[in-house]
């Protein structure tokens, strides 16, 4: 019987299905064992997230210290780790004022914009087309209750309290554990790979470091690179808004550059602000304002598209643009936006292990073959000699 499930591949996989639908569905019934081991990646998953994130960022130029001047990693990884709280220092000291004054300003302007809101759906209520449609019954459909509203906010605040202590205590603990986490990554990272070709067959040693090293360079590449092209987007775009006289220039060009690292998408979402503020205030030329902003971002992308990209991050990933739509579409509805962001580079990884593998099982496959053909005519040559 287990001879014939082995020689009907229709036989094998569906049991192989039964098999992992079973376990699917056992998994389901004992939550219980596997909720402390998904409480306890979920803890680490933000603090080695960031670690990992300004590992790949920094590391090398850790190594090029570490190769120019000669120097042990450790003294190498103290001077990156100087180098980045001097450049925390600045951004507190210049970039961050900037944007608080920018955000509390806007925070104050918000009334203002209500009211030009409101101003405009009060004409487009008064507008024909929209008289025509029954209002009244539409909201009466709705069950609006004020009573029933207060209460569900009530509720709703007195249930989010607990919430919001929880998430500063979370983002607490990050800041504090994030740089112990990243100064022993860099520290100890480059021993990594060695340590695990050493629990390796020596069959496969090879290929899995390759593998490694491949997965680390297109990490690197990719976070490195994303890092240069929305620096220099939120710095031309927060330009480019200052010169057109669009107000808060430079907390929509911060917005513009974090929003790119979203493909596609994301130039059309930190455009949106920019334009949705200035169009509810009371600048002049608002409409000429909005156009010349949209012109902004638009020369924006062609310079980052056309010299910046293909640079700093060139073919690293060359996915199709179908590919990144349903992997933005996928990862934002399951993850939102850390999904989209990490979507496209976690899609690329995957990528590059599975054809990694693919080419190491063919190449083993035509090895094999190259052997059995080579034990064949050895068989044939000393069974010419026999007779």
């Amino acid at each position: 019987m287990f001879e014939k499930i082995k020689n009907s591949k229709l036989m094998f996989w569906s049991l192989e299905l039964l098999i992992l639908a079973t376990l699917v569905l056992v998994s389901t019934k004992i939550d219980f064992v596997f909720s402390p081991i998904v409480t306890f990646f979920s803890t680490l998953f933000a603090p080695i997230l960031i670690a990992g994130f300004l590992y790949y960022m920094v590391n090398p130029l850790v190594s090029f210290l570490e190769r120019k001047f000669e120097m042990k990693r450790t003294l190498a990884v103290v001077i990156v780790f100087l180098l980045l709280i001097g450049l925390l220092v600045l951004a507190v000291s210049t970039i961050i004022p900037a944007l608080a004054f920018q955000v509390s300003e806007l925070i104050s302007s918000l009334p203002q914009f209500i009211s030009a809101i409101e101003q405009w759906s009060k004409e487009m209520m008064d507008h024909p087309w929209v008289q025509q449609v029954d209002l009244e019954a539409a909201l009466g459909k709705l069950d609006l209750n004020i009573g029933t509203i207060i209460k569900n906010f009530i509720n709703g605040l007195s249930s989010s309290l607990g919430s919001i202590m929880g998430t500063v205590i979370n983002v607490a603990l990050t800041l504090v554990t994030v740089p112990f986490i990243l100064f022993y990554m860099l520290k100890d990272g480059h021993r990594l790979i060695p340590t695990v070709s050493k629990f390796l067959p020596d069959s496969y040693a090879d290929e899995v470091i390759h593998l490694l090293q491949k997965m680390g360079q297109t990490i690197s590449k990719y976070i490195s690179g994303q890092v240069i092209e929305c620096t220099f987007v939120g710095i031309a775009t927060a330009i480019g808004y200052y010169l057109i006289g669009v107000e808060y220039a430079i907390l929509f060009g911060t917005i513009a550059g974090i929003t790119n690292m979203i493909p596609y998408i994301g130039p059309y979402l930190g455009l949106a602000p920019a334009v949705l503020v200035t169009l509810f205030s009371n600048q002049e030329n608002v409409l000429l304002k909005v156009f010349l902003a949209c012109i902004v971002v638009l020369v924006v992308q062609q310079i980052d598209g056309n010299f910046i990209f293909p640079n700093v991050i060139g073919k690293s990933l060359d996915i199709h643009p179908l590919t990144i739509i349903f992997i933005l579409l996928v990862a934002g509805n399951i993850a939102g936006l850390l999904g989209m962001i990490l979507g496209v580079p976690f899609y690329a990884v995957c990528r590059t292990i599975v054809s990694h593998v693919y080419d190491i099982i063919q190449i083993r496959k035509g090895k094999m073959l190259r052997e059995s053909f080579a034990i064949t005519q050895e068989d044939k040559k000393s069974g010419l000699k026999n007779k």
